[in-house]
């Protein structure tokens, strides 16, 4: 196991590599082209760019999350292929630049739902949270409105403006597309995909949808363990798994979170550790990494991809904001930090136990 943090880029990000040099265990960075959208081709030289900048800073990459999938590709249209054949381009420049995980995900138009970016807790910190009754009330054009004016001046994945000046026409893209569909689309990407993967020895690992269930109508399928085994099994190949976000898929209570780790053993390629507090089924904030904070058992996750011999990389999740730190919701450094300390010393009990045994 790798102790990560997710990096957007210094343009993007108010958390700096020196920064993250600092946070004990920390060896790797996840981070991206930020300023690429879906469909593009990622070239070499900038690939090299951000590869040399994290380096010089005693880091490296030890993934990419994203390489966005555009949505011609998950609504199955007519033009696809080309946009496939750019996401192989893609993959092929990664690969030949000695990168070997891209993190993706198959989410219709939102990449993730959240109606509050700064809910007030009771220790007066402020995390992301998550209403059903507030996303019923909203029009699907209305949701980025809804949340714009709390993202610290920040760009939030998946709400990029530009993309959403579009939402109507990307919904009308799915207007005619079911489950079942959009598992055939992600499945025929797959497989065109999969050759410049096993060239590179690239792991491609989906994100699950989030919340784990449809969101304004649309459909979404990465949200359990049936369909994720359904999903491994129907392209059968190692470096076809999973990004294994315990906040994610543990948005539906439903999800047996440690029976779904020792499930996926060996095709989870990367993690995302992080806790909820539910007041509801469908009512949560985000919570502190600690255990006691939340509703999720953090050493039992920790435990199962220890002794399903996990060995990529993990990072700490979204973060509330604490200490009067402004940055992008979900991703300042003190919370983050404090996440990444607390998984590691999880993960070094676990490991010290295993020895006694």
């Amino acid at each position: 196991m790798e102790m990560t943090l997710r990096w957007y880029g210094s343009k993007f990000d108010t958390v700096t590599l020196k920064q993250i040099r600092q946070i004990p265990g920390v060896t790797g960075v996840i981070t991206t082209l930020y300023d690429t959208s879906p469909g593009e081709i990622w070239s070499r030289e900038r690939i090299r760019s951000l590869k040399k900048e994290i380096e010089t800073s005693g880091l490296h990459i030890s993934g990419i999350e994203s390489v966005n999938v555009h949505d011609a590709i998950k609504a199955g249209c007519s033009d696809r292929d080309f946009f496939i054949d750019n996401y192989i381009q893609t993959l092929e420049n990664l690969g030949l630049e000695d990168l070997h995980l891209v993190c993706y995900n198959f989410m219709p138009v939102f990449d993730w739902t959240r109606t509050e970016l700064a809910r007030v807790r009771d220790d007066g910190s402020t995390v992301l949270a998550y209403t059903q009754e507030a996303v019923d009330a909203l029009k699907p054009e209305e949701m980025f409105h809804s949340i714009s004016n709390h993202t610290n001046g920040a760009v939030m994945p998946g709400w990029e403006p530009e993309r959403m000046e579009h939402i109507k026409e990307l919904f009308s893209l799915y207007q005619n597309i079911n489950e079942e569909q959009l598992f055939q689309n992600l499945q025929y990407f797959l497989e065109r995909v999969m050759p410049v993967c096993d060239k590179y020895q690239i792991n491609l690992a989906i994100h699950p949808d989030d919340p784990a269930w449809s969101v304004f109508g649309l459909p979404r399928i990465i949200t359990n363990k049936e369909n994720i085994l359904r999903m491994l099994k129907a392209v059968d190949n190692p470096h076809n798994g999973v990004t294994f976000c315990s906040g994610s898929y543990g948005t539906n209570l439903e999800n047996d979170l440690p029976d779904m780790i020792r499930s996926f053993k060996g095709r989870i390629h990367f993690a995302h550790v992080r806790n909820l507090k539910f007041h509801s089924p469908t009512n949560f904030e985000e919570a502190a990494h600690l255990s006691s904070d939340g509703t999720f058992d953090m050493y039992e996750i920790m435990k199962a991809l220890y002794e399903t011999g996990f060995s990529g990389p993990i990072r700490p999740d979204h973060g509330r904001m604490i200490w009067d730190e402004v940055a992008m919701p979900g991703y300042g450094l003190y919370d983050r930090a404090l996440g990444a300390a607390y998984l590691n010393g999880l993960w070094e009990a676990i490991e010290k136990g295993a020895g006694s045994i």
